[in-house]
């Protein structure tokens, strides 16, 4: 028989969603985890497949987010008077598609913010990315919920550091009662 922090992990419980065939809400959901606190472990790390950053969906996420700044959106700009000699990819896109490179859909974390953003050198269209994330530490936090904080650190091609960031999320405890006493007040 598995233990419950071996069961805690991709695809093995469903949300049971009311809103469906009940058939349906059984099946466990792909890319979803139902870990706990007490489940996530100091010095973890996962590793994500590469991909590829197009012009099209850089210029997409640019116009999604009205971010034309001639360094990413000006290709003469950017190679006559630019300092890469080429169009740069946002630092915001490249913070999105790498952190959703590791992202899995986890029913009891929630996102308390983001630490220690750092743009370390410049993704171009067409570059290859992967992201490594570290769990770095955990505390208890709140009657209910506990504060975990990973690193991301998103690589491109064979492996030069382009992003670095701490992402803290609020975790539900499996039992609350192990934590009472022990939260920080806030």
């Amino acid at each position: 028989m598995e233990s419950e922090r071996e069961m805690s992990t991709v695809g093995v419980s469903s949300t049971h969603p009311k809103t469906m065939p009940a058939a349906h809400a059984e099946i466990p959901v792909w890319n979803s985890e139902n870990w706990f606190y007490e489940d996530w472990a100091v010095g973890h790390r996962i590793r994500s497949l590469r991909r590829t950053i197009s012009e099209g969906e850089s210029m997409a996420f640019n116009a999604l987010v009205t971010d034309m700044h001639p360094y990413v959106a000006d290709e003469i700009f950017a190679t006559s008077e630019g300092q890469f000699g080429r169009r740069l990819v946002a630092g915001a896109f490249v913070f999105s598609a790498g952190l959703g490179l590791v992202a899995t859909n986890c029913v009891n974390a929630f996102s308390y913010g983001y630490d220690k953003l750092r743009f370390i050198k410049p993704t171009f269209i067409g570059d290859t990315i992967y992201t490594i994330r570290t769990n770095l530490e955990k505390r208890p936090k709140y009657k209910e919920l506990g504060l975990c904080r990973a690193s991301y650190e998103v690589f491109k091609g064979e492996g030069e550091l382009v992003l670095y960031c701490e992402h803290i999320q609020t975790v539900k405890y499996r039992r609350p009662e192990d934590f009472a006493g022990l939260q920080d007040g806030a």
